[in-house]
């Protein structure tokens, strides 16, 4: 039969006495147990004693934590709390050293007890401790294990802080710009004033006036203390003014605090432990916070000054071009301008810039940008300027998002979570890591939007790819921004979507045999379902634009299948149409019973024909052709890697072939993946039936809608 849930077994200690096993009932007070405990080994005064774990910690247990004590669990009988502190104060102000030293040693161990410390600062042992430390007659050890417990008493929070006298302050302060001093009173001199700035505003401003940042920073080179300096540093940082912050970042700036970081830290001969690592995340997250006041920065659009900024950044990427005479020519040109580099409001631009987040931060990224990275920003304006309308990049609206996100990928604005580690070595590569950082996302953003063949309306998809590339390539610690690159170049668009369906199968479990059973006997109903949705979207139609043709004289042409899927109508149009075009506009026509073959890529005469589209990758990556009978093509460049999947697709089912694009791939396992979780859900909830099944669904019941992203 168990024992009670109230009674524990325990063994009890005392030293040159055998150890006493007793049953401790849980619901008797402590003193009485105690009592019959001093008994047994003929102890008398039992008041003056008390219980402590005989491992770990050592800690008194009290009718509060007597509940942790557990089966087989080994204690120490010792004296009481109260008597212990009383003792250990006489001891520490006689006049013996190795006593005195004794008694400080004891001290410092015990001091991390809660019951203990709270009967030690009764009896104003703190103050007996400052006194200690005022005097300035104690070195060594002796300095040594005082410090410790004094920090130790002090963390219990049982004493203000506020009570500090100038005089300890000074005097602790001392330690730390002394040139040789001991590594473990440094430590715990560095520890104490980093918590008197942590818990009193009135001390944090004692502190800073006696310590200064380029002290501290000497100490980094230290691996022994290398932790306690940047804690003292990160503590100064956080609560300094926020009108101080900025200068206390440009001396750190000045002191070269990042390249001693880097090479005495991140890259010297030890280990980062959890400690140091969250100090880094730390200065890391303080550092960026300086970007907030950018950041809720709204532009003033009648502000001189920042409109200049923004007619920088359309004079370097149009210096070639010179103003008009007249005010109308001139703001027409600029209107135009301000469209090419990727403006929503393209009239005032700086109206672009009065939403917060991001704020002027964005601005000042762009700018960054267009003056260090000068030939990047002039290619990618360039380069999306040139485009046609619907696949150009908007340079400005893509960086203000850009802006935005990295804000909160980063935490930009937030306070540092106390138990995080999760800095980055990279930030601690440049002076300028933030405005580098931006720079290489934003030619990552230009490169994903020509990957996905991304239009305005794909605008959004891009942004979540785009953070999404950011924070997997984030999460491997590359130790430098040409690492990151790197890291990122892997992650391209095709490998994010390798990834996600890669992630997909592997939570759903689709390797075991029943589940690959139940796949292998619902891929064909969904095949049957894509190819009826692809076939859809042929007879609804589709416009494409004509080769040859210069950009300002574009002509476009639609083509639709017909409703009972036998012709291909097709003809020119005199605009972008927007919405169906009646099969009576479009004047020619294939019969698909014509139809020979479907020709994709290089093996499409009109690639072949052109050799300047042959060299366009993103044309060629576009384009198919229509054989049909006899011996005509007609020739497609699909306006998005979306239309084209849709339309190859759509053919090869007319045709009776296979449909192989990565959309249709991508459509299969999503919708087999929701069909199986929706027969695997109905089997969980089986009942047996009292009337016959239902007639199963048909394919063409499902409604479904795609987004190629």
């Amino acid at each position: 039969m168990p024992p009670p849930a109230d009674i524990v077994k325990v063994a009890i200690e005392w030293p040159g006495a055998n150890a006493q096993l007793i049953e401790m009932d849980q619901k008797r007070p402590l003193s009485s147990i105690i009592r019959e405990v001093c008994d047994g080994w003929s102890l008398s005064g039992s008041e003056q004693f008390a219980l402590r774990y005989a491992d770990g910690p050592q800690l008194y247990i009290t009718e509060q934590s007597r509940g942790d004590i557990k089966n087989g669990t080994i204690l120490r009988l010792a004296i009481s709390p109260a008597r212990a502190a009383r003792q250990l104060l006489e001891r520490i102000q006689s006049h013996g050293i190795d006593a005195r030293l004794e008694a400080l040693k004891e001290l410092a161990k015990l001091s991390a007890d809660p019951t203990f410390a709270a009967e030690f600062i009764n009896m104003e042992g703190i103050g007996t401790l400052a006194r200690l430390v005022e005097s300035g007659t104690h070195f060594g050890e002796m300095l040594a294990f005082t410090l410790t417990a004094f920090l130790e008493l002090m963390d219990h929070g049982i004493v203000s802080w506020d009570l500090i006298s100038l005089s300890f302050i000074k005097q602790i302060a001392g330690y730390v710009n002394q040139p040789m001093v001991d590594v473990s009173i440094l430590q715990r001199s560095l520890a104490i004033l980093e918590s008197m700035v942590l818990n009193s505003h009135s001390l944090y401003h004692r502190v800073a006036q006696e310590i200064t940042v380029g002290q501290l920073i000497g100490h980094l080179s230290n691996q022994e203390i290398q932790t306690y300096a940047i804690a003292l540093i990160n503590a100064l940082f956080l609560k300094a003014p926020e009108d101080r912050r900025q200068e206390m970042a440009s001396t750190l700036a000045q002191k070269h605090l990042r390249s001693i970081i880097l090479n005495h830290v991140i890259r010297g001969n030890r280990p980062i432990k959890a400690e140091m690592a969250h100090q880094l995340y730390v200065l890391q997250v303080l550092t960026f916070n300086l970007l907030e006041e950018r950041m809720m920065t709204k532009m003033d659009p009648n502000d001189q000054a920042q409109r200049d900024i923004i007619f920088e950044l359309r004079r370097i990427a149009f210096d070639g071009e010179s103003d008009p005479t007249g005010t109308e020519k001139r703001k027409a040109m600029y209107t135009k301008d301000y469209k090419m580099l990727g403006f929503t409001n393209h009239v005032n631009p700086a109206m672009d810039f009065t939403q917060t987040p991001p704020g002027m931060l964005a601005l000042d990224n762009m700018l960054y940008l267009a003056k260090v990275h000068q030939d990047t920003y002039i290619r990618i304006v360039l380069e999306n300027s040139s485009r046609e309308d619907k696949h150009e990049c908007p340079f400005g609206r893509c960086a203000i998002e850009l802006t935005r996100m990295l804000c909160e990928i980063l935490q930009v604005g937030e306070l540092p979570n106390e138990g995080c580690n999760d800095y980055h070595p990279m930030f601690f590569t440049h002076d300028r890591a933030w405005e580098e950082f931006f720079c290489v996302c934003i030619q990552l953003l230009n490169k994903t939007w020509k990957e996905m063949r991304a239009t305005a309306e794909d605008f959004n998809k891009v942004m979540q790819v785009v953070r999404e590339q950011i924070t997997r390539a984030l999460a491997m610690k590359p130790s430098s921004i040409d690492q990151l690159k790197n890291k990122l170049r892997g992650l391209n668009y095709s490998e994010i979507l390798r990834l996600r369906q890669s992630e997909r199968m592997s939570q759903d479990d689709f390797q075991s045999p029943p589940i690959i059973e139940l796949r292998e006997r619902i891929q064909p109903e969904i095949l049957e379902l894509i190819k009826q949705q692809r076939l859809n979207r042929l007879c609804e139609g589709s416009c494409f634009r004509k080769l040859g043709n210069r950009r300002r004289q574009e002509k476009f042409w639609f083509c639709r299948l017909s409703l009972n899927h036998k012709v291909l109508h097709y003809g020119d149009l005199d605009e972008s149409p927007q919405g169906e075009v009646p099969f009576e506009l479009l004047s020619d026509k294939i019969p698909v019973s014509d139809i020979k073959s479907v020709l994709t890529g290089k093996d499409c005469p009109h690639m072949k024909e052109k050799s300047a589209l042959k060299q366009n990758k993103e044309v060629l990556e576009l384009a198919f052709s229509v054989l049909y009978d006899p011996d005509e093509t007609l020739n497609f460049v699909a306006p998005n890697k979306y239309e084209y999947c849709i339309w190859t697709d759509g053919l090869c089912a007319l045709l009776g072939r296979e449909m192989g694009s990565d959309l249709t791939r991508s459509d299969l396992d999503t919708l087999i993946s929701m069909e199986m979780k929706l027969r695997l859900l109905d089997l969980e909830n089986i009942t047996i039936p009292e009337a016959p099944p239902p007639v199963p669904k048909e394919p063409s019941s499902y409604n479904f809608s795609y987004n190629y992203s």
